[in-house]
């Protein structure tokens, strides 16, 4: 079993298993043959201009329009070879305000799968009038030049092995080591150079270049979670090409691998009580008693799978990480705690196919065994070079101690996430600092108060920290809130990207 950390999480994860509102009719404002976006124009350095002058050759994809562009595969230098970046374009129907880019989270999820299967989830009707919504891949991910690593049955064995040690000891330690050395070695051996380029920075500088080639001069930008991550160091590298930024599930820039693992456990944990006091007030809870009860129960079922894995009908094993992994999969929406429910009931009477079902869904994991997507490969990989990492073991012991301490549920089990990144292949040169932007456009930091994977507190620190930020809040549960939560959320994000409105204050939707 890999200790991998947990996702921060793409909105397309949740999105792809509930919706696919792609047609098959052509839109009227959608035209014939191919399309040209003409570049800026604008001045670089010479090695550049090749990147920032070319032109994207639009071809009609269904009822979108589809292109690739071209960018370095090494920014510090752009002659070292090239890289290719998968587009999706919504046109505008009406008057163009210029293009919207669209990151979805992960890191790893495809911004180009969320916009060609869900645009109208995506965006209201307001932003589908005035703008071309453009999904992408960033580097590493999906339909851009990918991370590669393992084919599906090692990856099964690497997401779903069971190491029988005791979690903690130095032989569960040296046996999760090696997994995740060899999981390092594939990616280098499959991916090459480009396994050392697909850092947020890296990515930043592609959003400029695309910016440029798609004929923008400022950008304008909705990104969901990681997705925030990367509109703010966009914003902090170049903050006089900002447009109109919307950042939906804010994460801190300076918080620390081990501060992410606390917080997001922690957030977690809430989001799980919440459920847990929700369901118990239904007549149909496979809990009984109070709150504390339920979670006492719910942590009686971890340690029991982590101590008798669950067989499912397919042969795989359920064990503890497989198991907290299929809990967390419905807590990123309220919408999905009754399934929740039904999960937790056959997990009690001693079955696994649900679970197992849920953490593939999670994972990205068809039903054939094959992987729709190479989001894990890529969420460790652009991970791996966004954070610092540290795997000396009484570190880790100590730090496992403060998670479990933390979140007494969950925490156990998002312990130990340095092995996964300490010794891969490139090691990391990354310092969490805060991100200012100074000189930026007016940013929108939005954050739901019981938001499990982006805790509200990350919002606060980044609307802070922005120079122009300002803080949208919305109380209620569940990851990001644009198209997830009411009129006043959405009609406040629209105003801002449509007419450039400002609230006065934090609406507090």
């Amino acid at each position: 079993m890999s200790v991998r950390g947990r996702l921060v999480s793409a909105s397309a994860v949740v999105v792809a298993s509930v919706l696919l509102l792609a047609g098959c009719s052509l839109p009227s404002f959608l035209g014939g043959g191919t399309e040209r976006s003409e570049p800026t124009g604008e001045r670089v350095s010479a090695e550049l201009e090749p990147f920032y002058s070319q032109v994207l050759e639009w071809e009609r994809c269904d009822d979108k329009l589809c292109a690739t562009a071209t960018a370095p595969l090494d920014w510090s230098d752009p002659g070292a070879g090239e890289i290719e970046l998968a587009l999706v374009r919504r046109p505008a129907s009406g008057q163009k305000i210029g293009s919207l880019l669209v990151n979805p989270g992960g890191p790893g999820g495809s911004g180009y799968e969320f916009i060609a299967d869900s645009v109208d989830y995506a965006v209201g009707p307001r932003l589908l009038e005035r703008y071309d919504v453009v999904g992408f891949d960033p580097r590493g991910v999906g339909r851009s030049t990918a991370v590669t690593c393992f084919d599906a049955a090692q990856m099964d064995d690497f997401l779903y092995g069971i190491v029988p040690a005791e979690r903690g000891s130095d032989e569960w330690i040296a046996d999760v080591t090696e997994a995740n050395r060899a999981f390092g070695q594939a990616c280098s051996d499959e991916t090459g150079e480009l396994l050392a380029n697909v850092d947020t920075v890296s990515a930043s500088r592609d959003l400029d270049l695309l910016r440029a080639i798609l004929g923008d001069e400022r950008l304008n930008y909705l990104g969901y979670s990681y997705g925030t991550f990367l509109g703010a160091t966009y914003a902090g590298l170049y903050p006089e090409k900002t447009g109109r930024l919307v950042l939906d599930g804010a994460i801190d820039p300076t918080a620390s691998n081990q501060e992410v693992n606390i917080a997001q456990s922690v957030g977690f944990e809430d989001a799980l009580r919440a459920y847990l006091d929700e369901c118990l007030s239904g007549t149909e809870c496979p809990f009984s008693g109070s709150v504390d009860d339920a979670a006492d129960e719910v942590a009686r079922l971890l340690a029991s799978v982590e101590a008798s894995p669950l067989r499912g009908s397919d042969g795989r094993m359920l064990g503890a990480d497989a198991l907290v992994t299929a809990i967390i999969y419905p807590l990123y929406s309220a919408e999905s705690w009754p399934y929740l429910s039904d999960m937790f009931e056959s997990v009690m009477f001693g079955e696994a196919d649900v679970a197992l079902a849920f953490a593939d869904l999670y994972n990205g994991r068809e039903q054939d065994g094959t992987y729709r997507d190479n989001s894990t490969e890529a969420f460790r990989a652009i991970n791996c070079l966004d954070y610092a990492y540290d795997d000396d073991p009484a570190k880790m012991r100590a730090g496992a101690a403060e998670l479990a301490e933390a979140a007494p549920i969950i925490g156990p089990y998002f312990g130990y996430g340095d092995i996964g990144c300490a010794q891969w292949p490139v090691q990391s040169e990354a310092e969490r600092t805060a991100i200012t932007a100074e000189g930026a456009a007016p940013i929108m930091v939005i954050g739901t108060t019981g938001d499990p994977a982006t805790p509200y507190q990350w919002a606060e620190a980044l609307a802070a920290q922005l120079d122009s930020g300002f803080l949208v809040s919305y109380d209620g549960e569940g990851h990001t809130a644009y198209r997830k939560s009411n009129a006043c959320i959405d009609e406040t994000v629209e105003d801002f990207l449509v007419d450039g409105t400002v609230p006065a204050a934090d609406p507090r939707c």
